[in-house]
């Protein structure tokens, strides 16, 4: 009986990690395969091997938070299938809606409402945790703003980037072992740019896979008698979000790519380093973290940041404020591409300093998001984990079988 119940509950555990991987994917990977720099395929595995690595080393802190640490109350099998469950349920009512939840916030929601309902919430590891989600986009949003207002010209010059017809790379099989070599329209500087562009999805799969591995098979390495080790129940949530990356993140990867072309790919890419390196910061420490929350903020950041290059600090101290659009970023985009847009020739040095640029050359027509839909997509990342704590504590509060 017990070994059925485990099954029970592993085959829960990859229904979560398989949606984790379903979204994940698209999140890390959109950009590249927008962009044509990798295939759906390649993203797929690249997705699996990082997501996995990232929970089979960081993540393992991130499991022990969940598993051992937030609650004291000791896990069985039926109360992490029913802890799972919330997690699965949640995300599948945000897939409903259209708007991906956080699964960390969703599963740490769940296992609170386990320990109020118990009385055996850990109310220090539960005030850290909700600390670092108050701090994490904050923090987000001022590191990319001082990027938008001091770096993102340069940089956007400086990585200018066409992307040529032909292969990447052709390769010599005249020898006993195939070499490499560029393509032969492929400039070193578009061989290097789209290797970042790969680079960083894989560092946002890792960083994903550090938070998120987790939230998946916590709840299972938690049981003291009957559950799952650390190792096996890692490779498990890493091979379920895998499954995911290979199908339904086909269609989250074309979503994502598509809906990034009002933001230049740099400033996706810029997004994407500030948000994972804070994410994977906060899994080093042990701390489920939001990766959408602390994305959205640091998009909102760059271009506020990008903004206010119209006016310089003097200017605001005596009053003269900037008219701050996050539309900021897409002044470049159209004739500055990265790597996936047009041709173009970077002219490093032709843009203004800091004050003497003209509102007028930052428009506000393109806005990178609609304030209102930014609203609700916070709204209900906030909303779903709610969701998943109170259907917690009603379930082990008021059903006589827990």
């Amino acid at each position: 009986m017990v070994s059925l119940l485990l099954a029970v509950g592993i085959l829960v555990a990859v229904f979560v990690g398989f949606n984790i991987g379903g979204s994940s994917t698209g999140v890390a990977f959109g950009p590249a395969v927008g962009a044509g720099t990798v295939s759906k395929f390649t993203a797929a595995a690249l997705m699996t091997v990082f997501a996995l690595a990232g929970g089979w080393t960081i993540g393992r802190k991130v499991v022990d938070t969940l598993g051992n640490n937030l609650v004291t109350t000791q896990f069985t099998i039926e109360i992490s299938i029913v802890v799972l469950f919330f997690i699965g349920f949640a995300l599948f009512l945000s897939n409903v809606v259209g708007v991906p939840a956080s699964t960390s916030m969703t599963a740490v929601g769940a296992i609170a409402g386990l320990g109020l309902a118990k009385g055996t919430l850990n109310m220090g590891e539960m005030t850290e945790i909700v600390s670092w989600w108050l701090v994490s986009p904050i923090l987000a949003f001022w590191v990319s703003g001082v990027i938008g207002r001091y770096f993102y010209p340069s940089l956007v010059e400086r990585f200018a980037i066409s992307q040529t017809e032909g292969s990447l790379l052709s390769w010599d099989t005249s020898g006993l072992v195939p070499r490499p070599s560029l393509g032969e329209n492929t400039t070193q500087r578009e061989f290097i740019g789209t290797a970042l562009v790969v680079g960083i999805g894989c560092y946002m799969a890792f960083s994903a896979g550090a938070s998120n591995v987790a939230n998946a098979v916590a709840p299972l390495v938690g049981i003291e008698t009957g559950g799952l080790d650390m190792g096996p129940a890692i490779l498990l949530g890493g091979g379920a979000i895998g499954l995911g990356a290979f199908t339904i993140a086909r269609r989250t990867m074309d979503t994502v790519g598509n809906d990034l072309t009002d933001l230049p790919l740099l400033a996706a890419l810029l997004v994407a380093v500030v948000s994972s390196t804070i994410v994977t910061a906060l899994s080093a420490l042990g701390v489920p973290a939001s990766f959408v929350i602390i994305a959205t903020m640091s998009i909102v950041g760059l271009g506020w940041g990008r903004a206010t290059r119209t006016t310089t600090i003097s200017d605001t101290v005596r009053g003269e404020m900037p008219s701050v659009s996050p539309g900021a970023l897409k002044a470049e985009a159209d004739d500055v591409p990265t790597v996936g847009g047009g041709p173009s020739t970077p002219n490093p040095g032709e843009h203004r300093p800091i004050g003497e640029e003209d509102r007028e050359d930052i428009p506000k027509a393109a806005d990178l998001f609609e304030p209102a839909t930014t609203a609700r997509v916070i709204v209900t990342q906030n909303i779903v984990p709610i969701i998943a704590t109170v259907a917690a504590y009603a379930v082990f509060r008021y059903v006589p079988a827990f």
